[in-house]
Order: C-alpha cells, then structure tokens, then sequence
C-alpha cells in the first residue's frame, strides 16, 4: 500500500493542500501551533474517519468556511483508489472514487495507518480511559469492522443510564432487555480486545527487551475486571453471560448512582515491569520505551496480518525521547522500507529518517511550503505568501521545486510547492466525552465509568467512536449479515 497524493481543502487552519509524497520520508518541519498535526490529522481522518484529537466534526473546518474535505489516491495491490471524506453541517460523508460508499469495508478497503503523538508516550502514567482509548485504537487498526462493534456498544450503554437515571422508577422489564443487548455488545469488544492482545503483546515485550536497558521484562495485559475464570479460555457466549450476571448483580448500585458500574468501558490494561505497576514503580524513560515498544509492535503486526506496512504518522514524538531511544526509532523507521509522515519542531531529530527522495516541508500559520533537503543545517525556509513562489535557498542540497496554481494555491509534489491557511488551534487535549450533549464535561468528570469511556479506536460519541458529534453523522452504510 502506497499514498500516492494528498489533498485537503479548509481541513482547520490548512486553506488548500496537494502533495504527492515520497513513497518513504515525507517531513514536516514548524514551530508548535503552525499546522503541522493538523496535517497528519487530515491524512488519519481519511483513513480511519475519525479524528485524531478528541473533538466534534465541527471543529475539523477551518473557521468561516461551510465544510472541509481530503482526498487521497492509493496504491492498493497494484490498482489505483482513491478514497475522500467530505464534513460540512455536522455529516460526515465517505466516497470511493467518487462514489458515496455503500459500506466502511468498501471504504476501508486495505488502507491502514498507524499514528504516533506525544500523548500516547504518557499512556502508561495516565490513567484507565488512555489505556482504553490505546488499546481500542489498536483494535480498531487490525479489525476495521471494530468500528461499529464498538458504536454497538456505546448506543447500548448509553440507553442504559439513560434508564438508570430514572432511579428506583426504571421499570425492571426494560433493564433486562438493555442488559442483555449490552451483554452481546460487550462480548464482542471483549473478544476483540483478547485477539488484539494475543497477537501483540509478545511482540511489544520482545521490542522492549531491546530499548528498556533493564533486565526486568515487561508486560501487557488485559482482563475483563469482572471476570473470575480465566479469560482466554472463555468463548463469545459465556462472555456475554458472564457480563450479564455482573449487570445484575450491580443493578441496585447503578441505579443509585445512575451510571454503568462494570463492562469494557471500565477496564483497564496492565502493564507491569518485572511484575511490578509501571505505572507506579518504572522511570519515565522506561514507561516511555513500553510506549515505544507497543508501537513498534502494532507496526509489525499489521504488516504481518495484511501482508503490507501501514502508513505510519509521527506527530513531534522525536522532541519527548532520549536520544538514544530517538535513534532507535529513527533507525527503525528508516529500515523499515515503510511510507512515513513526520512532524518535528527541530530538523535534525528526524534526519535519521529520511532518505535521498525524502519530501521536506516547512508549515507556518497553516501555510505548507516546501524546503531545502538539508545535509548538515536546520535552517527554515519562510513560507511563501499567497501567490508568492518560493524564493530561492542557498545551502547544500536541492530545493524542492513547485510552480503557484491559479488562484494562488500550490501544489506540492517530490519536486513542487504548497497552501494558505489560518492559526492552528490549541495543542493536544486528552481524549474528551462527547456523549451527553446537555452534560458539560466538568459534571462527567465526576463520574468516569459513563457512557462513553470504552473509546474504541477514537473515543466514543452518541454511539460514534470517534470523539467528535454524534448526531447527523453519516456514514457509509453497513451491510446486512
């Protein structure tokens, strides 16, 4: 699988972008808050149709336009493919070559990414929901149709509470029907979570028996908080019973409290470090290298799963390593032979990386402009104005060339130039709970168990994983089973 061009129109602060990227390194050099996530996030949103930072649909288009949308053509199996994602009024529309999709495996249909933020380097430190919220986007990277499996879910746990919140009133007939449909939800996500973890846990382990410089080996794993027996020889079916007979045995204190008390969306993932809370007893370094090594691992998964390496999108994560766990990965990434996005805020963290037909870019104010393939500085190119063609570049190496498009849009292409755009909005939030449209998130944060919280591949959201607005979503269509 091979991106072969990319374009984003009033995605955020990016006004117009065309670039085809380098089948290896594609980089991305800027100052924080200039539009260099943004960037990255409109290749994941297309890919996965979600966002990449928590946050309604509204707020993926740039201020004072009606709508945004990316478009990407793929090289799938020896066939071109492109795939586009359309957000305007609060709906979201998918297309396969200019076609609404009629499905999300019609839509997805072998493309796969794997992003790489500095928040997820703070996963093993925080608390359950991040845990969740990376391991569910990890199940969703290897099992596409987990999309919907885990919207299934949300809508059932959110009708629950609905009908909690009533009290000693909720009626108990209705309690039993919503148990038992979120019991069968559940199962599958529990089932999902087990078939996730079986394949890459040992290769997370293994990658970080490499970069811990510990002897303590580490682990990863994952176990149903409610469950008694054994977790791996437990079948669909028993799953979703055993989950059922937790529900009923909470029910008078959910009831009380008004809210789910067990189920995948209070679960958490235990990684140890010599059997001992990493959380709690490792280093920040080594909790770092766990997060690296689960990376790596997912990586090496996929490619072993789909017979292909994702495409991989690395937000700045170079800034918040050491240098040698940095170089590792740069050198990782460089033998992988893997297509790769990379933001960084200093040049030379990322050098290692790249390769002779590297695509370098410098963004400003949401303004992507191409830049000088450096072998020994870090000097910025301003970006041009609109209208404005790229002022020459001295220095060793060769400038990426571009001509301005009519209406002063450029294009960027290995060998061509970029966009218009405003300020890039605020850094990183933590994964948000957009589920209660009337509840502002202070009054949720009371209560971390509601609705919301199992954060399948994005956060979960009116029964949409994503993190972003629920209501009038649209997406393609899933078929009959």
């Amino acid at each position: 699988m091979r991106l072969l061009a990319l374009q984003a129109q009033n995605f955020r602060n990016l006004h117009q972008v065309s670039l085809a990227p380098s089948p290896h390194a594609t980089i991305a050099v800027g100052q924080n808050g200039q539009g260099k996530t943004n960037l990255l996030e409109a290749l994941y949103f297309l890919a996965t149709l979600k966002p990449l930072r928590a946050g309604r649909l509204a707020e993926l288009v740039r201020w004072g336009t009606k709508g945004a949308r990316v478009s990407g053509r793929f090289l799938l199996k020896g066939a071109e493919r492109e795939i586009s994602v359309e957000v305007g009024g609060g709906v979201r529309q998918a297309f396969v070559d200019g076609k609404k999709a009629s499905s999300l495996e019609e839509y997805f249909g072998g493309v796969a990414v794997v992003a790489f933020t500095p928040d997820d380097l703070e996963v093993v430190k925080g608390g359950p929901e991040a845990r969740r919220t990376f391991l569910d986007r990890a199940v969703f990277n290897r099992f596409p149709a987990f999309l919907k499996e885990s919207r299934d879910y949300a809508r059932a746990l959110k009708n629950r509470n609905r009908l909690l919140r009533d009290g000693p009133a909720a009626e108990a007939a209705y309690l039993d029907a919503y148990d038992e449909t979120l019991a069968r939800a559940g199962a599958r996500v529990y089932v999902r979570r087990r078939a996730l973890m079986a394949e890459l846990a040992p290769r997370a382990q293994a990658t970080f028996a490499s970069i811990g410089r510990t002897v303590d080996p580490a682990a990863y794993g994952y176990h149903p908080a409610h469950l008694a027996q054994e977790f791996a020889e437990v079948d669909e079916v028993r799953l979703a019973d055993a989950l059922l007979e937790a529900l009923a045995g909470r029910r008078r204190r959910d009831l009380e409290r008004g809210f789910t008390s067990v189920g995948p969306h209070v679960d958490d993932v235990a990684v140890t470090l010599g059997g001992r809370s990493a959380r709690a007893y490792a280093s920040q370094g080594q909790q770092r290298a766990l997060v690296l090594g689960w990376k790596i691992a997912e990586i090496e998964n996929l490619h072993a799963a789909l017979g292909f390496l994702p495409l991989l999108l690395l937000d700045d994560v170079s800034s918040e390593l050491d240098p040698e766990r940095n170089a590792y990965l740069m050198g990782y990434l460089a033998a992988s032979g893997a297509q790769v996005f990379l933001t960084t805020t200093d040049a030379s963290l990322v050098r290692a990386a790249a390769a002779h037909d590297t695509l370098w870019m410098d963004v400003h104010a949401g303004q992507v402009a191409p830049r000088l393939l450096e072998t020994g500085t870090s000097e910025v190119v301003r970006a041009p104005g609109p209208g404005e063609a790229p002022a020459p570049v001295g220095g060793v190496g060769h400038l990426v060339r571009g001509h301005v498009a009519e209406g002063g849009e450029a294009e960027l292409r290995p060998e061509d130039p970029v966009s218009h755009g405003e300020e890039e909005r605020a850094e990183h939030r933590p994964p948000g709970d957009a589920h209660e449209e009337a509840h502002p998130r202070a009054e949720q944060e009371h209560h971390p168990h509601r609705e919301g919280h199992l954060a399948p591949a994005p956060e979960l959201a009116e029964g949409h994983p994503h993190g972003d607005e629920g209501d009038g979503q649209e997406e393609p269509r899933q078929p009959e089973r």
